[in-house]
């Protein structure tokens, strides 16, 4: 596996899921798989899950790790091309990328959205810039559309608490103070739509995520109607995706009022079948989900997040394994 940004990148995902059970039950299984190997994490944006767990995963392989904050401490990147650097950017990504594969043999890239270009940030051209220069595998520990590492785990999190074969799974909007990207619900429903669960989206209308990640999956906007019979709740906010109006692109649509009524509480999981509350973190308590619901026997945001160590794992060991 040269690049991981799409659950078509992971193959047959039964597989996946025994590879992440099989890593869970021995972690350091194969500990001498990444000897004299080094992974270079390279963060445009802040981290703590991602950051924490996927340089663990890469230290349970005997990887050596370098860690990039390129806000802090680093010279500032231009990205675009043909302009002329004549602001705060000292070094083309161009030259960059390619020095920083002189320097390891993997690279994990966390870059987000802009939410002023769609045609940007939906190209990926970051994280392409990185595959096509430096010449070494890439994986995304989210890129300006998807969070992949984030799925897998919500996957093994829902493999491992589904009371039923085929369960009842549903992504739900929910209100945030400011614009947030769309690549945790983008990978989300990717994801849910490989699984073999019973997936439905909801949300405020002007919110539709964009046809390549959610397919013909079923929208549902009134909200209570989506959690009826659900055996897991996702909850995420996300601005507009722009998908029929790309001059909405990155904006909030609706009032603090109607935004308000799609928080998560207690009357919201009464409508469900004694649903698992899921959330990637870091969550705005009181807007995105109440204390009660976080709190609850039912929640599963922290083995949610333990699970980020083992998704991350299985990718680094398949990448390992392509390049050897």
């Amino acid at each position: 596996m040269k690049s991981f940004l799409n659950v078509q990148d992971m193959g047959d995902l039964r597989q996946a899921l025994a590879e992440a059970q099989e890593i869970k039950a021995d972690r350091f299984k194969y500990d001498t798989l990444g000897k004299n190997k080094t992974l270079l994490m390279v963060f445009f944006n802040n981290s703590l899950r991602t950051r924490l767990s996927t340089q663990k995963a890469a230290m349970n392989l005997g990887m050596n790790v370098i860690v990039l904050d390129v806000n802090a401490g680093a010279w500032k990147l231009e990205t675009e091309r043909g302009v002329i650097m004549d602001g705060d950017k000292s070094e083309h990504l161009l030259e960059a990328i390619p020095v920083m594969g002189c320097y390891c043999d993997v690279i994990g890239i966390r870059s987000f959205a802009g939410l002023t270009d769609r045609d940007y940030d939906y190209a990926e051209t970051v994280y392409h810039q990185f595959l096509k220069y430096s010449g070494k595998p890439v994986f995304a520990m989210e890129t300006a559309t998807v969070h992949p590492l984030q799925a897998f785990a919500d996957l093994i999190t829902i493999e491992e608490h589904k009371k039923s074969n085929r369960p009842k799974v549903v992504l739900t909007w929910a209100p945030h103070p400011k614009s947030l990207p769309q690549a945790v619900p983008n990978s989300f429903a990717q994801w849910m739509n490989a699984a073999d669960v019973d997936f439905v989206i909801t949300h405020p209308e002007g919110y539709e995520l964009d046809p390549k990640f959610v397919g013909d999956v079923r929208v549902e906007y009134d909200q209570k109607k989506a959690f009826e019979g659900a055996d897991f709740i996702y909850a995420k906010n996300w601005s507009c995706p722009g998908v029929t109006n790309p001059g909405d692109y990155g904006k909030i649509l609706h009032d603090y009022h109607q935004m308000m009524r799609w928080t998560v509480d207690a009357e919201h999981m009464s409508w469900t079948n004694n649903a698992h509350f899921m959330h990637c973190l870091p969550v705005r308590r009181g807007m995105i989900v109440t204390d009660d619901v976080i709190e609850a026997p039912t929640s599963l945001v922290i083995p949610e997040a333990a699970n980020r160590e083992i998704s991350a794992t299985v990718v680094l060991k398949r990448i390992l394994q392509s390049v050897k």
